[in-house]
C-alpha cells in the first residue's frame, strides 16, 4: 500500500501464557485491538483471532485487514500443520 510506511504501533495489553495474547493495533487511523486465544481441545489447540475496533467509516481498512488476516492465518496454519 503506497499510503502505508510499515509500521504497526502496538502495545500488549494482556498475557496469559498459553491461553491469551492481546495487543493494540494502531496504523493508517485504524485504533483496533487484536487477541489471539488457544483453546486447548482433545485433538490439539484451536486458535481463535479476533481483530475488533473498526469504525463504520472504516470498512476498507476492515475488508484490506481481513484479507491480509486470511492469508496469514492460512499461512500460519500450512507452517504449523506442515501442509504445503
Amino acid at each position: 500500500m503506497p499510503q502505508w510506511n510499515g509500521v504497526i504501533n502496538s502495545e500488549v495489553l494482556v498475557i496469559e501464557p498459553g491461553k491469551k495474547l492481546s495487543y493494540t493495533w494502531d496504523t493508517l487511523g485504524v485504533d483496533s485491538v487484536v487477541e489471539w486465544t488457544l483453546i486447548a481441545t482433545e485433538v490439539g489447540t484451536l486458535v481463535r483471532m479476533e481483530q475488533s475496533g473498526f469504525r463504520a467509516d472504516q470498512e476498507l481498512n476492515y475488508k484490506g485487514a481481513k484479507h491480509g488476516w486470511t492469508r496469514f492465518v492460512g499461512n500460519l496454519a500450512r507452517a504449523v500443520g506442515g501442509l504445503p
